[in-house]
C-alpha cells in the first residue's frame, strides 16, 4: 500500500469544519474520501488551492463546496 499524502479523517465521530462535508461526498460520488484527497494532494504539489477546486469540479463533476471542502482539507492534513 502507498504512503498516504493526507491524514485521514476520522469519520467514526462528527466532524466539524470541511470534514462534515465527507460522508455526503462519499455518498454522492461513490468513492471514499480519502482517494479524493490523496487526488488533492498531488494536484496541490503544483497548482493553487483555487486551480486544485477548479480541477475537482471539471474532470470529476463535484460540486464547489464538495471540491473546496477537499482541497482545504488536504492542505491543512498533507503528511509530505
Amino acid at each position: 500500500m502507498a504512503e498516504l499524502r493526507v491524514t485521514p479523517p476520522d469519520l467514526s465521530v462528527k466532524q466539524s469544519g470541511p470534514a462534515s462535508y465527507f460522508p455526503s461526498i462519499e455518498k454522492h460520488y461513490g468513492r471514499p474520501i480519502q482517494e479524493w484527497l490523496e487526488l488533492a494532494a498531488v494536484q496541490l504539489d503544483t497548482k493553487k488551492h483555487g486551480e486544485v477546486v477548479t480541477w475537482l469540479k471539471e474532470q470529476h463533476g463535484l460540486g464547489h463546496g464538495h471540491a473546496n471542502a477537499i482541497v482545504g482539507y488536504a492542505k491543512a492534513n498533507r503528511t509530505s
